[in-house]
């Protein structure tokens, strides 16, 4: 009797590995969206540094990141939501609701800011920053989430 576990076999009598010749299976769908749900929470965590290192694409207030109240709320909800994103990976398909919520809400927030970019007080930055990293958010979770069905496969 064998079973598979990763890229070994291991036949039940015995504990040596037996690398298959050659074949490489595919990365699935599921352990991709887990990889994208840690990325983008650990992005999510990292709003605040990146506001200090690019205050042009990522803060939409003069001066240090903590001068604005509404910066620091956006910083602890997004911050909140990577978390939860980390949290997610272990198992996507039960926390579809959360990577539903990321992906609409990534997209109507990457809009306003799009929008607001092109208004009086000189935003473009946002258009090179924030606005495609929440974009690009919802692209890959959408993806990964939605074509072809995810499935609780390896």
């Amino acid at each position: 009797m064998r079973f598979m576990v990763g890229c070994f076999k291991y036949a039940s009598d015995e504990r040596v590995p037996v690398r298959s010749p050659k074949k490489r299976t595919p990365m699935s769908r599921l352990k991709l969206l887990q990889i994208a749900l840690i990325a983008f929470g650990v992005a999510f965590c990292s709003v605040y540094p990146l506001a200090i290192i690019w205050p042009s694409g990522w803060a939409w207030h003069d001066g240090p990141p903590t001068a604005s109240h509404y910066f620091m709320m956006i910083v602890g909800i997004y911050a909140t939501l990577g978390i939860f994103l980390i949290r997610a990976s272990r198992d996507p398909i039960s926390h579809r609701s959360l990577i539903d919520f990321t992906i609409w809400s990534s997209v109507v927030h990457a809009l306003i800011m799009a929008i607001q970019s092109y208004s009086a007080g000189a935003h473009m930055g946002h258009m090179l920053g924030d606005v495609p990293a929440l974009l690009l958010v919802a692209a890959v979770l959408g993806g990964l989430t939605y074509s072809g069905g995810t499935t609780n496969d390896g």
